[in-house]
């Protein structure tokens, strides 16, 4: 069985930055064990796979290189991306995705990919005994939605934290957001989830759909500039839509390969082994 496979890199418009994401087109869903052997092989943080379902429509699934996930921005992103830009497999501006998270769009605006996703406003929460210790430097907020929401003070901490990976890992929420006021831009972002395999993220999408309505509502603006401020770094436009949110960035193909799998049942042994 041979598969294409490409690499992209999202949230940035140019090579070695941003997050990159594998992105695997299929012709039908193979096994589970297929799927994250793969992930798990490819070492990114996010490979996706699609399936087509009719003109524009495709099924979409993520893989860390540990657990299929139920939302991923940049690989979606990625994703768009393939199909509009590098395989031209649909003449259409808006790609529609079915997914664990209901139904995402894609659309194509100029140089941009817009997606619409599901606002995950940060709540009040009880922090995990282990979070501020974990961080290595005490938030001025902790909220949480899906993550751990910290609120820092200025940009330069959010720089400046190393937290403790393996402390992260313990805790009760899939990952941990950090973000503070940017200097150049409305906002800046981390965000750490060492429990599945990442220990941070270059670039996450699915990160800004609690932050942007944070922001949206401390800074009084709908649309926001943001920027994640890892060793990577990416850039993103945004939007609250109320109980949606739009995010928007470019994406830049890195690599074009194909992937030779001999025999599915080869992998599952290899893989207890």
């Amino acid at each position: 069985m041979k598969l294409p496979l490409y690499q992209v890199d999202a949230f940035t418009s140019r090579l070695f930055a941003g997050n990159p994401a594998a992105v695997c087109p299929l012709d039908g869903w193979l096994p589970d064990r297929v799927l994250q052997a793969i992930a798990a092989e490819n070492n990114l943080s996010e490979t996706a796979y699609y399936i087509p379902s009719g003109e524009g429509r495709y099924g979409l699934r993520w893989f860390t290189p540990t657990v299929e996930m139920d939302l991923c921005g940049h690989a979606t992103l990625a994703s768009a991306h393939v199909i509009m830009s590098i395989r031209r497999e649909t003449t259409a501006t808006r790609a529609v995705f079915s997914t664990r998270s209901g139904e995402l769009t894609v659309d194509r605006d100029g140089e941009l990919y817009a997606m619409d996703f599901p606002a995950r406003p940060p709540e009040s929460y009880n922090p995990h005994s282990l979070l501020r210790e974990a961080l290595g430097a005490a938030p001025r907020t902790m909220l949480a939605a899906r993550d751990y929401f910290c609120v820092y003070e200025s940009e330069e901490e959010v720089r400046a934290l190393t937290p403790d990976m393996q402390k992260l890992a313990a805790l009760d929420k899939l990952g941990v957001i950090v973000t503070a006021p940017g200097r150049d831009c409305d906002f800046v972002s981390r965000f750490f989830a060492p429990g599945l395999g990442v220990p941070e993220d270059p670039v996450t999408g699915s990160a800004h759909c609690t932050l942007i309505p944070y922001w949206a509502e401390r800074l009084s603006l709908d649309k926001l500039f943001a920027r994640q401020i890892s060793q990577r770094g990416g850039e993103l436009w945004c939007e609250n839509k109320g109980e949606r949110v739009r995010i928007a960035g470019h994406a830049v193909q890195y690599l074009e390969a194909v992937i030779a799998i001999p025999d599915a049942e080869l992998i599952e042994e290899r893989s207890v082994v």
